[in-house]
């Protein structure tokens, strides 16, 4: 046997226990993830992470990384429950790093094992129609749409880890926009997340209200001296798509 098919071998098993190692992780977690739809449930692991010390952290972090590894689980609540354990700059710096981990993690093995890992975390027909949209056709921009992307709220984004991964971008500059580009969103749950435990919900949604119109003054603005058009045509692809 050639050196070169041990190697592709070699990359195929390690690609399956990959993903049996996250679908094992994923199916441990998700009865603690089912209780954090509820007031009583993100009280109740408040608590137990406050108990367990440095292993209550170790289980916000698994909880998170899987959510990213796992485009189909929401992400808001984790945030808004790191905001309740650790306020609203403690749960900022701790979302930040996690997301910053699991995102390397992702675009890498990625770029190591293709498609097939894409494949097997997310629906292929969803990627594919992304990845083939005529935004990703502009390589020389790529970095610059994936940073409007990220801004913008509601758009699929620990999916858009995944394709990055296929894509020309370079790696340090995408997991930095990834990671930081993020922000208005991570640290508005996190202030939310913070003032529910204090029982002001109405400030909550003011956050998240405040939030809203700064990244849309934000996109407005870069609309305005984008001569190129492009983020219109970005904002408009997506929302064709929604």
């Amino acid at each position: 046997m050639s050196s070169k098919r041990k190697i592709k071998i070699f990359k195929i098993i390690i690609s399956i226990i990959t993903i049996l190692l996250l679908i094992g992780l994923t199916l441990y977690l998700f009865p603690i993830i089912s209780k954090l739809f509820t007031e009583a449930g993100r009280e109740s692991f408040k608590v137990e992470i406050e108990n367990n010390g440095i292993m209550g952290v170790f289980i916000l972090l698994g909880l998170q990384m899987a959510q990213i590894f796992l485009p189909i689980l929401p992400g808001e609540p984790i945030e808004i429950l790191a905001g309740m354990c650790y306020g609203a700059i403690g749960g900022l710096l701790f979302i930040t790093f996690s997301v910053f981990v699991t995102t390397t993690l992702i675009f890498f093995l990625v770029r190591k094992f293709g498609r097939e890992f894409v494949y097997g975390m997310c629906s292929k027909e969803r990627t594919e129609k992304i990845e083939n949209s005529k935004l990703f056709k502009n390589p020389r921009k790529l970095e610059y749409i994936m940073l409007i992307l990220f801004l913008i709220p509601g758009t699929p984004k620990d999916i858009l880890v995944y394709i990055a991964g296929l894509l020309p971008i370079k790696p340090l500059r995408f997991i930095m926009i990834s990671t930081f580009v993020r922000f208005p969103s991570i640290i508005s749950s996190t202030i939310a997340g913070a003032n529910l435990v204090k029982g002001n919900w109405q400030f909550s949604i003011i956050i998240y209200a405040i939030t809203f119109l700064i990244v849309g003054i934000i996109i407005f603005v870069m609309k305005k001296v984008d001569k190129t058009h492009l983020t219109s045509n970005i904002i408009e692809s997506v929302s064709d798509k929604k």
